[in-house]
C-alpha cells in the first residue's frame, strides 16, 4: 500500500525523507528552504509541542502558522504538523499537507478520531510503552473515520538502555510487514538522541526495508529551540539523503508480498 504526501510516495520502494526543525522557530522559511536544498521531501512543521514538562518551550502556536503557508509556498514541499488537540486539527487544515501523532499521543482516541475525519495523510509514531498491535489499533482509530492513509512511524522504545534517548526497534520494520500493509518508516534522530548516532541509525532502517525516514534538521543545530543535540546539520541531511538514495539503486528493497494477518 502506498501513502502520498505531496509528491513524496511512501510504501512504493522509495525511502523518502521528512525533515526540517524538531519545532517552528521564527526564521522557520530559511530553515525549510536549507532542508529543501539538502533534498528533503517532506517538511516538519510543528507549530505545537508536547515537552516533558511546562516550563520548557511549548511551540509558537499559531502566530507561526503563516511561516507554514510562506514555507510550503517557497519551496513547493509538503508541510507535516503535529495536532495536540481537536482545535488544533481545525487551526491546521489549509495550512499543512499531513498530520503527525507524536508518541505521547498515540493513545488518544479522540485525536486519533479528529485526523481520521480530517482526511489528511497521518504519520503515526509508536509510542514508547506499545506493543506492536497497541500501535496497530491507534492506527485503526484513524482508518474507522475513512481515512486509510496511515504511515506508521518507529521512533524508539523505553527500555534500560542510556546510552540513546531511546532504543531504536528495527525488527519493526519486518515484523509489521507481517501485520499490516500500511508503510513503516523509521525516526533515528528520536531514537539516537544525538546528532552523531543519527546517519547509522538511519541507515539501519533503510537496510531493513524502511518505508522513509524523519530526520530533525536544523542549519544550526546549537541553536535549535528544541532537541537541539539530535538535530543534523544541512550538509550531513544531504549526505544522509545521498547515500539513502545510492541504497535505494544498489539494493531497492521493496519488500516482498506477505500475507497480512487482519
Amino acid at each position: 500500500m502506498n501513502v502520498t504526501i505531496g509528491a513524496a510516495v511512501f510504501g512504493s520502494g522509495a525511502a523518502p525523507v521528512i525533515s526540517g526543525p524538531c519545532s517552528v522557530e521564527p526564521d522557520y522559511v530559511r530553515h525549510a528552504q536549507a532542508a529543501a536544498d539538502a533534498g528533503a521531501d517532506v517538511l516538519r512543521g510543528c507549530v505545537f509541542k508536547p515537552r516533558s514538562g511546562p516550563d520548557r518551550f511549548q511551540g509558537m502556536g499559531l502566530e507561526a502558522i503563516p511561516l507554514l503557508d510562506e514555507a510550503r509556498a517557497r519551496t513547493g514541499l509538503p508541510i507535516l504538523s503535529e495536532p495536540l488537540d481537536s482545535a488544533d486539527v481545525e487551526a491546521l487544515i489549509g495550512h499543512v499537507d499531513a498530520f503527525l501523532i507524536g508518541a505521547r499521543s498515540m493513545r488518544n482516541a479522540r485525536l486519533l478520531q479528529a485526523v481520521g475525519a480530517a482526511g489528511l495523510p497521518v504519520v503515526l509514531k509508536r509510542s514508547f510503552a506499545a506493543t506492536y498491535d497497541e500501535w496497530l489499533g491507534s492506527a485503526d482509530y484513524i482508518r474507522a473515520e475513512g481515512n486509510p492513509n496511515v504511515i506508521l512511524c518507529e521512533r524508539g522504545i523505553r527500555t534500560f538502555i542510556t546510552e540513546t534517548r531511546n532504543t531504536l526497534d528495527i525488527a519493526a520494520v519486518p515484523v509489521l510487514r507481517t501485520k499490516t500493509e500500511l508503510p513503516v518508516i523509521i525516526d533515528p534522530s528520536h531514537a539516537a538522541g544525538r546528532r552523531d548516532w543519527v546517519l547509522p541509525l538511519a541507515l539501519a532502517g533503510v537496510a531493513v526495508g524502511a518505508d522513509g525516514l524523519v530526520v530533525e534538521s536544523h542549519p544550526v543545530p546549537d541553536e535549535s529551540w528544541t532537541d537541539c543535540d539530535q538535530a543534523i546539520d544541512s550538509a550531513a541531511l544531504r549526505h544522509l539523503i545521498e547515500t539513502v538514495k545510492a541504497m535505494r539503486v544498489v539494493s531497492p528493497l521493496t519488500p516482498a508480498p506477505v500475507e497480512v494477518v487482519v
